[in-house]
Parts: C-alpha cells; sequence; structure tokens
C-alpha cells in the first residue's frame, strides 16, 4: 500500500508538469516500471571480437530514472530545491568485460536521455581501460552541437576537443525504452558509438547513416543502423511493447579486406533491484541469481 500511495503521487506530480515534447511517452504507464525506486539489471552474454578473434564476456546494460541539472549536466544532490533546473532523465550505465590472451578489458558508456524534454541527449561518457592504458570521451549538448571532449594515452590522439553538430547512436538504447517511435528512420548525420570510436580510433565525427526500424514478430522488433562509409552495422533487437526491453544487440564491421567481424550480446537475465543498497557482503549472492 505505501509503494502504492508514493507512485500515486508520482504520477500526480508527472501529470501536473509542463510536458515538453516527448508525446509517445504514456505517463502512467511509464511511471509504474521506472518509479519505483528501482533500476533494471540486464545481463548479457557477450561475443567481442578484438585482434581479429571472438572473446567470450558479460554485458551489463542498467537502466534507471533519476533527476538532473540542465545546467551542470550532473545528477542533482536536492532534485526538490533545483527548480526548473531539474530534469528527468533515462539513464544507461553499460559495461562490457572480456579479456584478450593475458589482460583484460573494462568498458563503461553512461547516456543520461530526457524523459519529457524533447531534446538530445545533454551528457554521453564513455571509458575503456586495459593493461595498456585507459581512455576517455565525453560529449555535452550545448548550443545545438556536442562539446566533445576525448582523453587518450595513445600519442596520436592525445587530448582533443571538438564540436559536433549531430544525434549520436548510443543515444538509441535510451529512445528505445522511452519509446521506440522516438528513434528516427533515414538518412541521417550520426555520431557512431563511442565504445565503436575507442575500439577502431577513427576520428570521432558525423557519420553517414540509414536508420531502419521493422517488425520481427509477434511483439518483437528491431532497428538497425547502417554506415556505409565507415563500414559499421548496428543492430537492436526489443520486444515491441511497453517497457521495451531490449533482448540482444550486434554490431558488424567490415574491414578493408571486405572481411566481416561480429560482435553480439544475448540478454540472459533481468532484475528490478535497488543495487546502490545492496553493497554489504551479505549481497553477493545476488550477482550470483543474475549470473555474475
Amino acid at each position: 500500500m505505501k509503494n502504492l500511495f508514493f507512485l500515486g503521487l508520482v504520477v500526480m506530480f508527472i501529470s501536473s508538469c509542463d510536458s515538453t515534447g516527448r508525446k509517445a511517452i504514456n505517463e502512467k504507464q511509464f511511471a509504474s516500471h521506472w518509479y519505483q525506486d528501482r533500476a533494471e539489471i540486464n545481463v548479457f552474454d557477450l561475443k567481442q571480437m578484438r585482434y581479429g578473434e571472438e572473446r567470450d564476456g558479460k554485458a551489463v546494460m542498467i537502466f534507471v530514472t533519476e533527476d538532473f541539472s540542465k545546467r551542470k549536466q550532473v545528477k542533482l544532490d536536492d532534485p526538490a530545491g533545483a527548480g526548473k533546473d531539474a530534469m528527468k532523465v533515462m539513464k544507461l550505465n553499460m559495461t562490457r568485460d572480456f579479456v584478450t590472451g593475458v589482460y583484460p578489458y573494462h568498458t563503461m558508456l553512461s547516456v543520461f536521455t530526457p524523459v519529457y524534454d524533447d531534446l538530445n541527449s545533454p551528457k554521453i561518457t564513455a571509458s575503456m581501460t586495459e593493461w595498456c592504458g585507459q581512455s576517455f570521451a565525453q560529449l555535452n549538448w550545448k548550443n545545438n552541437k556536442y562539446q566533445a571532449k576525448l582523453f587518450s594515452y595513445f600519442e596520436s590522439e592525445g587530448d582533443q576537443e571538438v564540436s559536433i553538430s549531430a544525434m549520436s547512436e548510443d543515444e538509441i538504447f535510451n529512445l528505445i525504452r522511452l519509446n521506440p517511435d522516438l528513434v528516427p528512420t533515414g538518412h541521417l548525420q550520426i555520431i557512431p558509438s563511442l565504445i565503436f570510436n575507442r575500439f577502431t580510433h577513427i576520428p570521432l565525427d558525423a557519420e553517414s547513416a540509414v536508420i531502419s526500424k521493422r517488425k520481427t514478430g509477434a511483439n518483437q522488433a528491431e532497428i538497425e543502423v547502417i554506415y556505409e562509409e565507415i563500414g559499421r552495422k548496428f543492430l537492436v533487437k526489443y520486444m515491441d511493447a511497453f517497457p521495451y526491453e531490449i533482448m540482444s544487440w550486434q554490431e558488424t564491421q567490415t574491414k578493408a579486406d571486405g572481411t566481416e567481424e561480429v560482435t553480439s550480446a544475448v540478454r540472459t537475465k533481468v532484475q528490478m533491484i535497488d543495487y546502490w543498497r545492496k553493497n554489504k557482503l551479505q549481497h553477493e549472492v545476488l550477482r550470483k541469481s543474475l549470473g555474475l
């Protein structure tokens, strides 16, 4: 009863807000899943191509809503006192863990996408760590373009700042979770995945791409992004009914000699859990229930 009362207050609050453009969001339906003070943990079996060979690993996608500062583009410490600076976002934290020979790789992607404001994701970050070194990228949406800062241990890449006026491929995961109708289709300029950028070292920029969307079965659909010039295909399969769960994704890279390298991830576990409160030794058993 207490949780139902809290949910009712949330719905009333949302309904009273001035929604600025996400007409595809069913607020009551959305609140019933996403405003439970828990996150959705999705675990995937990962087949990651690296150095010409397929590596077994795990990918985890953590979806959760939180209050975000429009001005500072960070999570708010005091949402109630932030006034009009507060914005509700869908946050994706996505990790990949796999091993190449003797040394491990760990990647992390974070995407903050407005729930009700019809705006590009204000902030996207990505990091990659392995025994050779680490790299980090951050995109902030300001003045109708992304201001990107790139940091790398490679001399040829060094520390860079670039501006790019385009949507980001990494935003597609969150748009699907909000409502797949929010994903644009057709010919667009898109910033490829930041993790793809780290793996390939292709200079970060907007690339010509075609986005298509199609039904594949009962309550099943997929979205595909094809970049002809850089030889990349990105495919996401999801349930075409709320809450639009992501079931698998695939990346195909065509190399200069025409060979294809395919990275794929298939979901094996999903749980709604307040993981930030489960940080004691006694909670480690929960990792086993997630297959981790």
